[in-house]
């Protein structure tokens, strides 16, 4: 067994985004704002803002979106090994507001530096002695390299005893759930820990389980010995070693939704890397997803352990 460094990995593709200033269409907005998005470097800030050492492992064009996703992840303190192609640009994601709320996200990445991930890219001893590997089901979905990519990580995680942490993050417009289904079931098969909504389980279990809490047995039965179930307003579940514990949502007025279920899995796992307990895991994540919701933006808004202390807490339940 390698010693582990005590910081986490994640792995995954991180894009430019322009997000629009105002509410409204975008053939009618006069002004974007450029920053960055993706989920698992979104989760990487988020732990490194509760005090984890993270590094991100990604692949990225020799362009200045390439040099935005470097500048901002290196200001918020995680490590970047991404490979920098000169064959293919930083992919990118429009974001606009449309009128009567919600958030519409355009992605151009098909032939973008992210889907051209491969195994070479994977630094395979930062993978052997980190605390933990945290992936996603966006990343298999980006194409046949980067899904390679996913699962060499994984097994060096698995052959080295690192704990693995998977995000179904299922997304429609990658792939069909037909084509999904076998890729995330073999790839929760290989986890410790598994994050997905209702609809997600639904998705990867093939049909109906009943409730939240039988989903989560089900996902257990596939491997992991840890499987939360995100419920947006309703909260959230996680299974634990075969207990149950339940955590109400926090009520907040929603501004924008985007980057809530990654503060989520940033807050559960950082709470776990420091033992504490399921029910806390699942309290502090859930402060961390509402206050996401406050305030627009995939990640600028990812509190820090000060901002959790200064939030309500509402009852955990424990069955």
């Amino acid at each position: 067994m390698t010693s582990s460094s005590g910081r986490v990995v994640t792995l995954g593709e991180t894009m430019g985004l322009l997000a629009a200033t105002t509410v409204g269409h975008l053939p009618h907005v006069p002004t974007m704002a450029l920053g960055i998005g993706g989920a698992e470097s979104n989760v990487a800030i988020a732990l490194t803002r509760l005090g984890v050492g993270v590094d991100w492992i990604g692949r990225l064009g020799v362009d200045s979106l390439g040099d935005k996703v470097v500048r901002e992840l290196t200001a918020e303190g995680v490590g970047v090994r991404a490979t920098r192609d000169p064959s293919a640009p930083t992919g990118l994601m429009l974001k606009e507001r449309p009128p009567g709320g919600g958030t519409r996200v355009w992605y151009y990445r098909a032939h973008g530096a992210g889907a051209r991930l491969c195994p070479a890219d994977v630094d395979e001893d930062l993978v052997a002695t980190a605390a933990l590997l945290h992936v996603t089901g966006i990343t298999p979905a980006l194409g046949e390299g980067p899904a390679a990519a996913v699962r060499r990580a994984v097994a060096v995680a698995r052959s080295c005893d690192v704990p693995v942490s998977v995000d179904v993050n299922y997304r429609s417009a990658l792939w069909s759930a037909e084509d999904a289904r076998p890729v995330l079931r073999a790839l929760i098969a290989d986890a410790d820990i598994v994050f997905a909504g209702d609809d997600e389980a639904r998705l990867v279990l093939g049909g109906d389980p009943g409730p939240p809490s039988e989903a989560a047995r089900a996902l257990t039965g596939l491997g992991p010995a840890e499987a939360v179930i995100k419920l947006g307003a309703d909260g959230a579940l996680g299974l634990v070693d075969g207990e149950l514990h339940e955590q109400p949502a926090f009520p907040v007025t929603v501004v924008d939704p985007v980057g809530a279920g990654d503060a989520f899995v940033g807050a559960y796992l950082a709470e776990r890397l420091a033992g504490a307990d399921p029910a806390t895991r699942l309290r502090t994540a859930a402060r961390a997803g509402a206050l996401m919701c406050t305030v627009p933006g995939d990640w600028e808004a990812l509190p820090t352990r000060a901002t959790l202390a200064t939030t309500a807490e509402p009852a955990d339940v424990v069955r």
